[in-house]
């Protein structure tokens, strides 16, 4: 059996993600980020570096207390221009800078990707070790996010054959300060 993901439900767009908690607000139940006497409700930072090419209708980044939900990165070169066409390993290489860049300016490093989620056009198990080359050049080679590639039919854009989305929770906020 053969799963076909549409590009409709490709790219999840980070800021439609509810924070933990709940929604209630009910007396002595807590609100909508958790319990009474807890952290203060953290309002959600959206990022869009002006350096960066985006999709339209799509935030790159969303950062949400210490985790950093990040959209689909794609092979968009900072002029809008797509790079590699039809070379998977070009394009992924791309995505990869991307989401590297996007994880730097939300207050996070490559290690702090706890989850990561790569769609492709017409995936095919060969295509992983492009991928995965691609990849090793951004990724921690010790301890690895936990992850998935889903094989998609198309993705918003023609022409671009991968997308990259990930979730980061930002260490460097729990380390205490050195004097």
């Amino acid at each position: 059996m053969r799963a076909t993901v549409t590009s409709a439900t490709v790219i999840v767009l980070a800021a439609c993600m509810g924070a933990p908690g709940g929604g209630g607000s009910e007396p002595g139940r807590g609100g909508r980020f958790g319990p009474p006497g807890g952290l203060e409700p953290t309002q959600p930072r959206y990022i869009n570096p002006g350096t960066l090419a985006a999709l339209p209708g799509f935030t790159h980044a969303v950062r949400v207390g210490a985790t950093l939900y990040i959209s689909g990165e794609v092979a968009l070169d900072s002029t809008g221009q797509l790079v590699g066409p039809g070379d998977l390993r070009a394009q992924a290489r791309q995505a990869f800078a991307n989401l590297a860049f996007v994880l730097k300016i939300g207050g996070a490093t490559p290690a702090d990707v706890a989850k990561l989620t790569i769609y492709v056009v017409n995936y095919s198990p060969h295509d992983f070790a492009a991928i995965r080359e691609a990849g090793a050049e951004f990724l921690p080679a010790r301890n690895p996010p936990a992850g998935i590639v889903v094989g998609v039919q198309s993705l918003p854009l023609e022409g671009m054959l991968i997308a990259v989305d990930a979730t980061a929770v930002v260490r460097a906020m729990f380390q205490p300060r050195v004097r």
